[in-house]
């Protein structure tokens, strides 16, 4: 049997969500709290180990990924390729992952809105905050959460 072959049986024997999981790379602001929070839910969620890099120069790091400016928060997220900036709710995040939206590089959700993952308080109400998708097709709204 040839090499090729032999490749293609194991390919085929493994899932395809098994060879798209890699490890989620969080860059956050020094010592944030919060962002600690968003990545345990993540990596649950997600089912996928998470690197914490603390990034005392997010901004360009954010820049570099495309991240528009009127939606920066406390971390930039990179799952399979694709940009997560800020709370932005796990589904959504799966959402995106599986839909593979043409012209969309990533998800972002501005600030720190009580209620988003990682913003949990107890007794409080979800704030009214949307989920925007970024990239070469433009800004639009993913996904709208609270209130």
């Amino acid at each position: 049997m040839t090499r090729s072959l032999v490749l293609a049986g194991l390919l085929v024997a493994i899932p395809g969500a098994a060879l798209a999981a890699g490890p989620i790379l969080i860059h956050r602001d020094p010592g944030c709290g919060c962002c600690e929070k968003w990545a345990g839910q993540a990596g649950q969620a997600l089912r996928r180990p998470v690197k914490m890099l603390d990034d005392g120069n997010r901004a360009a790091f954010r820049r570099a990924r495309g991240v528009p400016a009127g939606v920066n928060s406390c971390h930039t997220a990179v799952v399979d390729g694709l940009v997560i900036e800020g709370h932005v709710p796990l589904a959504d995040v799966r959402r995106v992952l599986a839909e593979r939206p043409k012209g969309v590089a990533g998800l972002a959700v501005a600030g720190m809105p009580l209620g988003s993952p990682g913003m949990e308080v107890p007794q409080h109400q979800v704030e009214r905050f949307n989920v925007i998708a970024f990239g070469p097709g433009g800004n639009r709204v993913f996904a709208r959460h609270g209130g």
